[in-house]
């Protein structure tokens, strides 16, 4: 039952209202988390911009749903948008009946105070059960959002009809083999939606009908795939839109990862990185991009002891698979000559700098071997040896001289005049054996 309730219309702001949660449930918005109470009814004050809203029925690693709000500048009427939790399918819909909406709208008077939390990044004192258990989070939402789109999302997950949605179990098909539990008829009565990611295929980054030593460079430079990604693939008014279409997609894959577990985003994020921290040329040619881009990543990484269940864990031995991409991408760096990689290079010593102080990570040029070391007395110990250059052949890895016999010589030289062929026929076996392994 509604009970019509005045109030000033001067004092409403945009507001989400996230009805019909079960109690103690999971509320979020943005980075920010909270055990809901039975009079909570959403969030006010929200800002313009967009935003994330996701809920789930209890805060164990329970399916999460989530919707992005776009909610529009300018001095119009404040935006109201209505959420509710549908119990049969666990699962935050649009309230579609435009009957109810008017009716809730007419009524936010009568919990306007007491039901709707401000909203906010930080945790602020107050009397309300959402305050004590907020999780508190930085203001970065704007920075970690700063390359997606409206038409990103909708590229993504789907406009419908107010709304972007997706869930925990949300994949896009190619890692529907490739993460345990998900499968492609995942339920017949709710069957979850299917992400359209951007096409990352990082085992074939060279064009159609490639041979040779071209299949060679595009495996060991990625930049064509990258090129072909932006031309053939983002959507924008220019080049430059598109290109940041990618970083854009970078961001949407960790926020989904950072608020709704989400394991294929997770791997398209993955995929993004181990696409652009492989080029070469496009780092001279669009540098732009990789200054944001590691000015994105920095920020993400902040935020990587925030995600549950361990779904990255940046204090992994190496660095997982993220460390030896970034000491690669150094590499890059240094081969390079001019001003231009000036800001570039400054970006990459901030990240080396967050790196080293939060996670004690190594990306210069020393490194890490780690095995078996057997002693004198047969003893094997489990130890690391630091420091030495990957390709140093110096210390416990140096060439060891061995004298040969007049008869050991002959027979070596003998050999290798056997064995040697054309140079042709040589380059050619080099390329055919790294296809092989690329």
């Amino acid at each position: 039952m509604f009970h019509a309730s005045k109030m000033d219309p001067a004092t409403q702001t945009h507001c989400v209202l996230l009805l019909d949660l079960p109690p103690s449930a999971l509320g979020g918005i943005d980075l920010l988390s909270f055990t809901t109470t039975p009079r909570f009814r959403g969030v006010k004050n929200v800002p313009p911009g967009l935003h994330f809203v996701f809920a789930s029925s209890d805060a164990a690693l329970s399916v999460r749903h989530g919707a992005w709000l776009y909610v529009s500048p300018g001095s119009g009427s404040p935006q109201v948008f209505v959420k509710k939790w549908d119990p049969k399918t666990e699962d935050l819909v649009a309230e579609t009946s435009q009957t109810e909406v008017l009716r809730w709208k007419a009524n936010l008077g009568s919990f306007w105070k007491e039901g709707l939390t401000p909203y906010r990044q930080t945790v602020q004192s107050g009397d309300t059960k959402e305050d004590e258990d907020a999780v508190e989070e930085s203001t970065d939402w704007n920075q970690l959002t700063s390359r997606i789109t409206q038409t990103l999302l909708s590229r993504i997950a789907g406009l419908n009809p107010d709304h972007w949605s997706l869930s925990s179990a949300s994949s896009a098909a190619q890692d529907l083999e490739q993460i345990p539990g998900l499968e492609q008829s995942n339920s017949v009565i709710h069957p979850e939606k299917e992400l359209q990611f951007l096409p990352i295929n990082l085992k074939q980054t060279w064009r159609a009908g490639a041979t040779g030593r071209e299949r060679t460079e595009a495996a060991q430079d990625r930049s064509w795939a990258l090129g072909d990604l932006v031309e053939n693939h983002c959507k924008g008014a220019n080049v430059r839109a598109r290109e940041y279409a990618i970083l854009g997609e970078l961001q949407f894959c960790f926020l989904m990862v950072l608020t709704l577990n989400n394991n294929s985003c997770l791997e398209q994020w993955k995929r993004i990185l181990g696409l652009l921290f492989t080029c070469r040329q496009a780092v001279k040619e669009r540098p732009h991009i990789f200054i944001e881009l590691l000015k994105t990543l920095r920020l993400q990484l902040s935020h990587c002891a925030d995600m549950e269940a361990g779904m990255f864990d940046m204090n992994e031995q190496g660095g997982g698979f993220l460390n030896p991409l970034l000491r690669t991408f150094r590499k890059v760096l240094d081969d390079f000559d001019g001003k231009w990689k000036a800001d570039l290079v400054d970006e990459f010593e901030e990240l080396q700098e967050f790196l080293q102080d939060e996670y004690d990570w190594t990306l210069d040029d020393s490194y890490v071997k780690h095995g078996m070391l057997e002693l004198e007395d047969g003893e094997r110990v489990e130890m690391d040896v630091n420091g030495a250059d990957e390709d140093d052949e110096t210390g416990e890895y140096a060439p060891t001289v061995v004298e040969l016999t007049s008869a050991q010589l002959k027979e070596l030289r003998g050999a290798s005049g056997d064995d040697q062929g054309p140079e042709e026929d040589e380059e050619e076996a080099d390329l055919e054996d790294m296809d092989t392994r690329y």
